[in-house]
């Protein structure tokens, strides 16, 4: 099988997706209402309520959900073959990811724009509400300091990297006020935004190659584990027009036109995808993921197909800037499916490599001289990038071999495969940065309603001293945890984690729709929250078990046990919610004059 019938099979599928099923969500289930205001008119701020351009959001969101996961996911799974995690992308995307994006929210529009935690609090009850906060300020934390290291790794003695992606934030600063100054100005703020970064990818070339030059922009992994934190205190604080909108729309052009690009390479050179459908590790045993193809592709590949890092997104930045509410289908269905997207061309990525070639870059010296493979192109691929590419596991190493391999198979392009590889590098650091920016804006309103539990004053929109407080208390717990290297211990539970909160997310927003007075249409919903939520506990127990323990990492086996307990929590009392509500035989006029079976507070 080549690559080109791959891709052509993915772009069929999300169309049809989106222009069928996408639509029966939005009209039919959720029943969006294009003259009901949203939070971000009737609460606008220019703080953290401002409506937007449905297309700058769009790039701004996507930017926001498409962090590691559709890139790395899909190169680890590659271990099960091409299929296993084919499948699991064109269908988890259309049928669980799309929704489970789309309604968490429509969900927050309907809250206010106020977070998942507030979202179960009213729609399940108190209990769950309150678990949910501390859940999902756990559960960010170890995601963005995860993130970040993937972010440091990246980048650290890497100038030209470093230069483009700190080039991005003066680059915002031009674009946001352009756009707050002149709202109808987005082709002008657009073509300003593109042209200086293209300057910015150029210039990090040229700045690399003076060594008076990237002298100042060769930083250590130390001094970036201090500059990233900070750079999260700035966006979650800054007026969210002025810097992480326009900064995560510029970059949605850096990523999407790489994708873009790719596809571009892949219908002229039409690759053949060295990787078989099925490798003989789909039964467990592999050097790359430890354990079966079920329930682990699940795992593996998150932001690709379903993720519940999207769910912090989706009641966090995005709803607070919705102009209206019929643009839940273009942003928050439309967004996934195009991370969808760009998870199938990561997938391509590792499947155009030599299998023996791949095994040998994510697997640990040790683990791939156990498998008897004598690599084949690997030792050209490391003449021509220049460095060493053997026994350096996690998928980003491999991504950026398969991005550059791709590149250089085009008529031309042949020597340049050391700078597609860099570039690449370069790439997938932007491509971490937008969730962790995001995710630490999310995470500083989640820490304010906390605090506004004891101190109302908290939940004041726009009271500067809440802002920095909270942001400072959120971004010096991932922060910590970055500069001490500590997380890096317990990648492992991010998939878990990842997964039982967009179960969560799923039965919580089944409440919902039940409550609307949809009962026939909570099967949406119902079935991918019921199937990824004991799909996601069977790997977490299988991780406790067989990785764990024999292993004697302990604190891993605490950690996993709370984080299912505490989600197991919300996701019974949802599902006890949703037994209450079935039981309503009445519809009530709620204060917009809808019928519904319950009013609930907004």
């Amino acid at each position: 099988m080549n690559a080109l019938t791959l891709v052509f099979a993915a772009l069929c599928t999300f169309a049809i997706g989106y222009r069928f099923y996408g639509v029966f969500l939005a009209t039919k289930v959720l029943g969006v209402q294009a003259d009901r205001p949203t939070p971000a008119v009737e609460l606008a701020d220019r703080q953290d309520y401002h409506p937007m351009n449905r297309y700058v959001l769009f790039g701004q969101h996507f930017a926001a959900i498409a962090a590691a996961g559709p890139l790395i996911g899909p190169v680890l799974a590659a271990q099960f073959g091409f299929l296993p995690g084919a499948i699991w992308i064109l269908i988890g995307s259309v049928l669980a990811g799309g929704v489970h994006d789309a309604v968490v929210l429509f969900a927050s529009v309907r809250h206010k724009g106020r977070s998942l935690s507030v979202i179960a609090e009213h729609e399940v009850g108190k209990v769950a509400g309150l678990v949910a906060s501390f859940a999902v300020i756990f559960i960010l934390g170890l995601t963005l300091a995860g993130l970040s290291i993937a972010v440091v790794n990246a980048l650290f003695q890497s100038p030209w990297g470093t230069f483009t992606v700190a080039c991005t934030i003066p680059i915002a600063f031009i674009m946001g006020i352009i756009l707050y100054f002149q709202p109808e100005r987005v082709a002008l703020s657009s073509a300003v935004g593109v042209v200086l970064l293209i300057a910015a990818v150029l210039g990090g070339g040229y700045i690399a190659a003076q060594p008076e030059l990237a002298h100042f922009f060769r930083l250590t992994k130390q001094q970036l584990a201090v500059a990233i934190p900070a750079f999260g205190v700035l966006a979650s604080s800054l007026p969210i027009w002025l810097l992480l909108v326009p900064r995560d729309y510029i970059s949605t052009y850096l990523k999407l036109g790489v994708v873009a690009a790719l596809g571009v390479v892949i219908v002229v050179v039409a690759p053949a995808l060295k990787m078989p459908a099925l490798t003989e590790y789909v039964h467990g045993g592999g050097p790359v993921i430890p354990g079966k193809v079920l329930p682990f592709v699940c795992i593996t590949i998150a932001c690709g197909a379903l993720s519940g890092f999207h769910a912090v997104i989706g009641s966090g930045t995005t709803p607070k800037m919705l102009a209206e509410e019929r643009d839940v289908l273009f942003v928050g269905y439309g967004a996934m499916l195009v991370e969808g997207f760009v998870a199938i061309m990561a997938l391509i990525t590792a499947c155009v490599l030599v299998p023996a070639d791949y095994f040998a870059i994510n697997s640990s010296p040790q683990a791939f001289a156990a498998l008897g493979m004598p690599t084949v192109e690997l030792g050209h691929l490391q003449e021509a990038i220049g460095e060493q590419l053997q026994g350096r596991p996690g998928g980003a190493v491999s991504l950026g071999v398969g991005l550059a391999y791709l590149f250089s198979m085009v008529p031309g392009m042949g020597k340049l495969m050391a700078y597609w590889y860099h570039f690449a590098i370069m790439f997938e650091a932007v491509f971490i940065l937008t969730a962790v920016d995001n995710g630490t804006r999310v995470g500083r309103y989640l820490v304010q309603e906390l605090l506004g539990r004891v101190f109302p004053k908290f939940n004041q929109p726009g009271w500067v001293p809440g802002i920095v407080i909270a942001s400072v208390i959120f971004t010096g717990g991932w922060g910590y945890l970055l500069y001490t290297g500590d997380i890096s211990s317990i990648w492992p539970l991010f998939g878990m984690a990842n997964q039982l909160l967009a179960g969560t997310a799923l039965v919580v927003a089944t409440a919902m729709i039940i409550r609307l007075g949809n009962v026939r249409y909570a099967w949406v919903t119902a079935l991918p929250g019921l199937f990824i939520m004991p799909i996601t506990f069977w790997a977490g127990f299988r991780n406790i078990f067989d990785n764990y323990l024999p292993k004697g990492l302990y604190h891993l086996v605490v950690l996993s046990v709370i984080l299912m307990a505490l989600l197991g929590v919300v996701m019974v009392s949802a599902i006890i919610r949703w037994g209450q509500l079935l039981g309503i035989r009445e519809l009530v006029q709620d204060r917009h004059g809808d019928f519904v079976l319950s009013e609930v507070e907004e």
